[in-house]
């Protein structure tokens, strides 16, 4: 069989789709079948047209159907049988780490050679993960300094970090869990160390990816109505 692998690439970066396209121009068996750059084309175009692999960013804002995981997921659930692969600047182990735990068949660093799409998207037909030499970095690093991560986390840590991303000051959750402001700073602090996440600001999009503060879930239209 000599039939080529037809992958769909989404990215609101024009200057990475084109890079995308010279690096897969000349690859055997593979065709670019349609670009997208925002979630609302590529679900428009996924709705209407057989794809094999997905290639997509990983930040994306502003389409209909939201970006990161609560997209990914949304894609993976309604388009079952396609290979999905993440391509990405984000760099925080613990996002990488959930990236990976969603089930995607690869994550890319944009930070490494965009040829290494092509054995991605190969390595995926095949059922097989892959990561760019970057992304591997990160996810093994990630290992030996966090161990189980989330799941290392004490139960007082996860009670303190759920209620700092919920909304509450350190001082706020010192009063409602009766403990000192530097406890919980501390067991915030410590919580952050395990997770590989240094800013607050990763925090909170660590927090809604993976589920410790709920956010809203990509509904298709029919969903909606």
């Amino acid at each position: 069989m000599n039939e080529r692998i037809r992958l769909l690439l989404a990215d609101d970066h024009p200057a990475i789709i084109l890079g995308v396209k010279v690096a897969v121009e000349n690859a055997h068996g593979i065709e670019i079948v349609g670009t997208s750059r925002s979630s609302t084309e590529m679900v428009g175009f996924l709705d209407t047209h057989a794809c094999d692999v997905l290639v997509t960013d990983y930040s994306m804002p502003g389409g209909a159907y939201g970006d990161g995981i609560p997209l990914i997921s949304f894609v993976m659930r309604r388009y079952p049988a396609m290979k999905v692969i993440v391509l990405t600047m984000m760099d925080n182990p613990a996002i990488l780490s959930a990236i990976a735990a969603a089930g995607v068949h690869g994550v890319l660093s944009k930070s490494d050679d965009l040829s290494h799409i092509i054995p991605a998207v190969h390595a995926a037909m095949q059922g097989q993960p892959y990561f760019s030499p970057t992304t591997r970095a990160a996810l093994d690093a990630a290992k030996s300094v966090q161990g189980d991560g989330e799941h290392s986390l004490t139960r007082r840590e996860s009670e303190v970090l759920r209620l700092y991303v919920s909304g509450l000051s350190v001082n706020e959750i010192a009063q409602r869990l009766h403990r000192s402001k530097q406890t919980v700073s501390t067991q915030k602090s410590t919580a952050m160390r395990k997770l590989g996440i240094e800013r607050d600001v990763d925090l909170f999009r660590y927090a809604i990816e993976t589920g410790l503060v709920s956010a809203a879930t990509p509904q298709s239209p029919e969903e909606q109505a």
